[in-house]
């Protein structure tokens, strides 16, 4: 249901790898808030900066997303919210401060192989200030015996996501596909950014794909060295020897930081399960 997951679009999300969580069960998620609110309350009178200048009332809100999932067999998805209202106005609205979820999607490769105990939701992203990602994390290692590590995308996984979402069909006015390339070595940082039209993006990737559906490292490394060697052409500079730190798309923007943005809704399940693969390897 497009409307239930609108929130997850064109906001920047901030990537985790979670190991399984132990003696999690979402019938206790209104219990799970109250804890967690109850940690933020106590943080906050140890000296926790929450915001500077203003004594806020913190409301913690878990809710699970079952749309979200490759399988039957994957966890639903789980949404954990916080939201502020000021404690010296009444009429004050609500305003939300930070947001954070978890899922698995099609993660059948961890979830198949740990005890029953245990929860799969191998992928976690927040969007907000990181001293409350910070402490949802620490609550949860505490409570689940579980730990978080930011997920990092390397530049051969950024490769893999140009070509798989250059390959989706999209509307006539897209946005153009584009690359930024970081070059090392330099006193200064310099980066280089390469757009390409998405429909000659799309033309070039089928003329490289083999198998419609199936994509292989072959064919991601043909795509790239293509786009490289027009480059050279245009503007004498090897690519090759630089380093690609970011991939934009209409489908989806990804950073090498672990930080993406999700751009449409029907191409969120196939960008989530590629995120849950690449969590699950961090983990394993």
């Amino acid at each position: 249901d497009p409307q239930k997951t609108a929130f997850l679009l064109r906001k920047q999300w901030t990537l985790y790898s979670v190991t399984p969580l132990y003696k999690f069960s979402s019938a206790n998620l209104k219990e799970y808030a109250r804890l967690l609110g109850a940690f933020i309350a106590a943080e906050k009178q140890k000296g926790f900066a929450v915001e500077v200048g203003v004594d806020l009332d913190i409301r913690v809100t878990f809710s699970s997303l079952p749309d979200l999932r490759g399988s039957d067999q994957d966890h639903a998805a789980m949404h954990v919210q916080l939201s502020s209202r000021s404690v010296s106005s009444k009429n004050s609205e609500e305003k939300l401060m930070w947001s954070g979820w978890f899922c698995c999607v099609s993660g059948d490769d961890l979830s198949e192989n740990i005890p029953e105990d245990f929860t799969c939701l191998p992928l976690f992203l927040a969007n907000g200030a990181e001293s409350y990602a910070a402490i949802v994390g620490s609550w949860f290692q505490k409570t689940f015996d579980c730990r978080f590590r930011r997920l990092a995308i390397s530049p051969l996984n950024l490769t893999w996501m140009a070509a798989m979402w250059t390959g989706c069909k999209v509307e006539k006015n897209a946005s153009a596909t584009e690359l930024v390339f970081s070059v090392p070595c330099l006193p200064q940082p310099l980066d280089i950014s390469y757009a390409i039209h998405p429909e000659d993006a799309k033309a070039l990737w089928d003329t490289v794909q083999k198998t419609p559906g199936e994509i292989t490292q072959e064919e991601v490394d043909l795509f790239m060295d293509c786009l490289y060697s027009h480059f050279h052409r245009h503007f004498k500079i090897h690519l090759s020897a630089t380093k690609l730190v970011k991939v934009s798309t209409a489908i989806a923007s990804a950073h090498c930081d672990g930080i993406i943005k999700f751009l449409q809704s029907k191409y969120l399940i196939g960008v989530l399960m590629l995120l849950t693969e690449l969590a699950i390897s961090q983990i394993q």
